[in-house]
């Protein structure tokens, strides 16, 4: 650890002469008389012949100048740096622990744990996210540390800002301001508790504990359960460039997938032979049955990849992910088949709404949603789940059945409807 020492350094007597053109001047410490001295050696180099004494008119106009090379001397004490927090190099922090200041870590190794396996969690759940820090050899007395949370950058996005802490003073940020806070039950717990979780709050979590000037941290990775579909255009295949991918996974209650999330639904049996957007703007689709229009017989079963595209210029399908619910996905029974307006209606009159795609799917996915009826969604397509395959039902694999974007005005369907609980 760095240590921080302050030294005066006893000057002459600044004469007038001096300030004409002054002697060289020491090095780190400066004294009042110091500051003098680079007044006056300031004056002789830049302007000969006028006023060099603080107070003058000169002294005014050269302030702002003499700013930057104060700052950037050795000696400076006092300037503050940022990581996260302000810290001072002063020998003002010394209350903290035991009194021993910063010399207390000499010897002593600061530790951060935090879990090695992904946390599952689902959409509207809260979550804690486990941190903990402790010193070797241990200390008696505790310190005053400070806490940094932060979402890690993934896919091109930045880094957020979550939460910082000193003691029980703390501030989040963005969109995680009122869901957050640190769980301070036990020493040395500064795990996080984030309430109300969103479909963007998963990704990897930074938990950084800084004392004085030695900061240690570790990571923790949040997954939300859920559930990857492909999703196309009422218009036919590769309709949608990637920032129209983004907007209708949203519009149907989802997110675009990561490549993680993709692989994950591959291994579970997902085989689709059109490609897709993923979240880092790559195009792929996943194979578990090779055949001539998916790459070919020769190839292995995989998620297959055209690597990155132009994300404005270039067309595909999306693969959406979404998470478990908090409500309830039900097929209304009604004496009538129904049109796309009636069937939004129907739910509306059942104090319900017309469910989304994503939702359909988080139902069939979570909550074992099976039925053999055809039902309007929220996009105007029409589709139904089935766990158990049966005859009549379509194919013998399970999976949510797609009659794809009828004419709205038709009266063949019922309805899916969605009830928050």
């Amino acid at each position: 650890m760095r240590k921080w020492r302050h030294r005066e350094v006893n000057l002459p007597e600044v004469t007038q002469q001096d300030a004409v053109c002054p002697a060289p001047i020491p090095g780190p410490g400066l004294s009042a008389a110091g500051l003098q001295k680079i007044w006056g050696a300031i004056h002789c180099q830049v302007c000969p012949g006028a006023p060099a004494w603080p107070g003058s008119p000169w002294h005014e106009e050269m302030g702002l100048l003499l700013l930057v090379p104060l700052l950037l001397l050795p000696g400076s004490y006092g300037l503050p740096f940022y990581n996260g927090f302000y810290y001072s190099n002063s020998a003002n922090d010394q209350n903290l622990g035991n009194g021993h200041g910063k010399d207390l870590l000499n010897g002593v190794k600061l530790v951060v744990e935090t879990p090695e396996e992904t946390l599952f969690t689902y959409q509207g759940a809260s979550v804690i996210l486990p941190c903990r820090y402790r010193y070797e050899p241990a200390l008696v007395s505790p310190r005053r540390v400070r806490i940094k949370w932060w979402k890690l950058s993934e896919n091109g996005a930045p880094e957020k800002d979550v939460l910082v802490a000193i003691g029980l003073r703390h501030r989040s940020f963005g969109d995680y301001q009122g869901r957050v806070h640190l769980r301070q039950d036990k020493e040395h717990d500064v795990s996080l508790e984030i309430q109300d979780l969103r479909l963007e709050d998963y990704g990897r979590y930074g938990c950084e504990v800084i004392d004085g000037l030695e900061d240690e941290s570790g990571l923790v990775e949040l997954e939300l359960r859920g559930v990857v579909f492909p999703y196309q255009s009422p218009n036919g295949r590769y309709q949608f460039n990637f920032h129209e991918g983004q907007q209708v996974c949203a519009e149907q209650g989802a997110v675009v997938a990561s490549f993680e999330q993709l692989f994950r639904a591959w291994e579970e049996g997902l085989d689709w032979c059109n490609a897709g957007w993923l979240q880092d703007a790559t195009v792929q689709y996943p194979i578990m049955l090779p055949r001539q229009p998916c790459g070919g017989p020769g190839l292995a079963p995989g998620v297959r990849s055209y690597g990155p595209r132009h994300r404005r210029l270039h067309h595909y399908d999306v693969f959406c992910f979404a998470t478990a619910l908090k409500g309830r996905v039900y097929y209304l029974e009604h004496p009538e088949k129904l049109t796309l307006t009636e069937a939004r209606e129907a739910c509306q009159e059942d104090d319900a709404t017309i469910a989304k795609v994503g939702q359909l799917f988080a139902a069939w996915k979570f909550h074992g949603l099976d039925r053999c009826d055809a039902g309007w969604l929220a996009d105007g397509s029409v589709r139904y789940p089935v766990v158990h395959p049966h005859p009549n039902c379509g194919p013998p694999e399970p999976g949510v059945r797609s009659f794809g974007f009828p004419d709205p005005q038709s009266r063949l369907y019922g309805v899916y409807c969605y009830r928050q609980h």
